[in-house]
């Protein structure tokens, strides 16, 4: 049968978590909580820590009591670790897999063709990756990725009864989900999107999103949302390969830095950065963007008068490309830069998309960079391979102190000899 399988590495909230645990097996009945960049609050929590009343984005200040106690282990995010975790992870799958098509850093999808029984294939691609990495998988298969993802969700509910494996290639058994599924739990919704189905449309779940007008849902909200309907009803409107619903209509890219900064040449650096960062994710989705906003900030709980201050810049022409993007950041932070500010943030934001491929010429504007594609194309491909950074642009160098505050980092256990584990005998 041909079908879509759709693999995570344990739910997204534990993936970090379970990654620490890994290194630290000890920790494995304790309170775990990962940190987000610069230390400022919980991105991950293991069952133990939601027990303690650890909350989802809970400042990480808050826990220095229960820290001081021993009664739950921070961790900075390390995202060497969690990288290259999922790398071997996708390597394990590709083995076993047609073709797979990695979706986000702990999950991915696989094209199902030719595979006589594939719960059972499922399950054994499910216990390669236990055996061979040490972290636990849950894997939806349906007809379509907006099913597969809701029969992840499902081997998760009901991780005991499923194994944390749900095939929903049954009408039956898919109509059963649909009806019990809440909208917000389908893929591309969430809780903003599911608020105004339920508000607009008196929709509540997936089954009945998945039976709503096509036209209506498309005139009150998007293509995507319509697209989303008709994966629900089986029909297959996300290629393989494509990044599906969650197209996001802005990129946000931005840090709070490890220290202080107050020379223009340490800010271009980090803006070079976080552009380079957003640069690449705009390609990934397949979108160009025509406008990038700049901006940087000192600490609103230092004393003295605070400064905030933003660029808007208007691009000569749709582009995802590094070079063109950082240059455009470059010159609107020049352009608000004050000396003397003590600046603890900054950041951009694409906006304006457009998608690759929908644009028509304009014969008075700029002709785009040329061979800018394959160059983006090749670096993308490179640092996929060699780890993020590995080819950058020569203004996007750490220095200055603006790396993020990681005070509580682990080790890079599985990308740096200096960092392993030493035994003594």
């Amino acid at each position: 049968m041909a079908g879509c399988h759709d693999y995570r590495l344990d739910r997204r909230q534990l993936f970090y978590c379970s990654a620490q645990i890994l290194f630290e097996p000890w920790l494995r009945d304790s309170a775990v909580v990962v940190a987000s960049n610069g230390d400022g609050c919980v991105v991950s929590r293991n069952d133990p820590a939601k027990a303690l009343g650890i909350k989802m984005g809970q400042p990480v200040f808050e826990l220095r009591d229960l820290e001081a106690r021993n009664q739950v282990k921070i961790f900075s995010s390390n995202y060497s670790l969690y990288q290259s975790l999922s790398n071997r992870m996708m390597a394990i799958l590709e083995e076993h897999s047609p073709r797979i098509s990695p979706y986000s850093i702990d999950e991915c999808f696989s094209w199902l063709d030719g595979i006589a029984d594939p719960e059972a294939w499922g399950r054994q691609a499910q216990a390669q990756v236990m055996r061979r990495i040490g972290l636990p998988v849950g894997v939806g298969i349906g007809p379509t990725k907006t099913l597969a993802k809701l029969a992840n969700w499902a081997a998760k509910r009901w991780k005991a009864k499923t194994g944390c494996v749900v095939l929903l290639t049954d009408p039956s058994r898919q109509e059963k989900l649909l009806r019990y599924a809440p909208v917000g739990e389908v893929w591309g919704i969430g809780r903003r999107l599911s608020a105004r189905l339920e508000s607009e449309l008196s929709i509540k779940t997936a089954w009945q999103l998945a039976n709503a007008d096509p036209k209506l849902l498309r005139r009150y909200f998007s293509v995507y949302v319509e697209r989303t309907a008709r994966e629900l009803c089986g029909i297959p409107c996300f290629p393989f390969g494509d990044t599906g619903p969650e197209r996001k209509q802005q990129i946000i890219s931005s840090r709070t830095f490890g220290e202080k900064i107050y020379r223009l040449e340490s800010l271009r650096s980090a803006v070079a950065h976080y552009t380079s960062v957003a640069a690449a994710k705009l390609r990934g989705q397949g979108s160009l963007a025509n406008c990038i906003q700049v901006f940087a900030q000192s600490s609103a709980f230092a004393p003295g008068e605070r400064f905030s201050g933003t660029r808007i810049m208007a691009l000569p022409y749709p582009t995802d490309d590094t070079r063109d993007l950082v240059a455009a950041a470059q010159q609107g932070l020049g352009a608000m830069f004050r000396e003397g500010v003590a600046y603890a943030k900054a950041g951009v934001i694409l906006s304006q998309f457009v998608e690759r491929g929908a644009i028509t010429g304009d014969l008075f504007a700029p002709a785009p960079r040329s061979g800018s594609k394959a160059v983006m194309q090749v670096m993308d491909a490179i640092n996929a391979r060699q780890g993020r950074g590995a080819i950058r642009l020569g203004s996007d160098h750490e220095g200055g102190g603006w790396v993020m505050r990681q005070r509580l980092l682990s080790p890079s256990y599985t990308t740096s000899w200096q960092e392993l584990p030493q035994a003594r005998c």
